[in-house]
């Protein structure tokens, strides 16, 4: 299948690493020019501005004044054609519930959830003019399989899930399309780097880092962590007319992690 992005205008979101670089990456050698945002730019994304793919944005997501520079980009190249909500981070809470401040949670919120909701709002006017577009959240299986050392980022994926559904109904009749990706465990820094997850976790339980790997993927049935490059080729095909009938999905890639329906 050959998916041709030429002339397109894409959003990314946490653009600098992980799923966000993966996903740029992607959406440029599809032919797509990238607009990607995050707090700091990159080696790999600088690569992409010298080849001409993309415009790197220094933008803070989780404030209001974020979105919005990232979206005045794209419209001073003539609009918006995709949107690929990427931007956010977990952070575990050993004490549970009862650990996790007022500040956290409205941390946690800011930029897992009310980045992608001011991102959206910003875009969506961009795009309508152009006979619509589409629109990606990055999720997380913890949006349906929440846990208890997770709490707020959960929730504010769960919360995420249930935006792209509203947001699906409501601009599906006018050419937007709204999907959302709910990732497993994914091999990047977030989880692997030396102050990772697995890190953390492991720190917390008196295990090491690879025996905490070897927890998680020992719950799935392909028996390994999901690569960006996966997310991202998804994303690229949600992004792109092979997909043009399916708007308020949500496609789980997890390796078979959940195991419930």
């Amino acid at each position: 299948m050959h998916i041709n992005l030429t002339d397109k205008t894409a959003i990314v979101t946490g653009a600098s690493r992980g799923i966000g670089l993966a996903t740029s990456q992607a959406l440029a050698a599809a032919g797509a020019h990238v607009i990607a945002g995050a707090r700091h730019n990159s080696p790999a994304l600088q690569a992409l501005e010298a080849a001409g793919s993309a415009t790197f944005i220094t933008a803070d997501l989780s404030t209001p004044q974020g979105p919005r520079s990232l979206v005045a980009a794209a419209a001073e190249r003539g609009g918006v054609d995709i949107l690929v909500n990427n931007a956010g981070s977990v952070t575990p809470r050993f004490g549970g519930l009862l650990s996790v401040t007022d500040e956290d949670w409205a941390d946690a919120l800011s930029l897992n959830f009310l980045s992608a909701v001011r991102v959206t709002r910003e875009a969506i006017p961009h795009m309508l003019p152009r006979g619509g577009g589409a629109i990606v959240m990055i999720g997380s299986v913890n949006a349906t399989l929440p846990e208890w050392n997770i709490v707020d980022y959960s929730a504010t994926k769960a919360a995420l899930a249930n935006l792209a559904k509203s947001v699906s109904k409501e601009f599906g009749p006018q050419g937007i399309r709204v999907n959302t990706i709910s990732p497993g465990p994914v091999a990047t820094d977030l989880w692997l780097s030396d102050h990772g997850i697995a890190a953390q976790f492991a720190a917390a339980s008196g295990a090491t880092p690879d025996e905490v790997v070897g927890s998680v993927v020992s719950g799935s049935a392909t028996g390994r962590f999901t690569t960006p490059q996966e997310v991202a080729d998804l994303a690229v095909f949600l992004a792109s007319d092979p997909s043009t009938n399916i708007t308020g999905s949500d496609i789980r890639i997890d390796g078979g992690y959940v195991t419930t329906l």
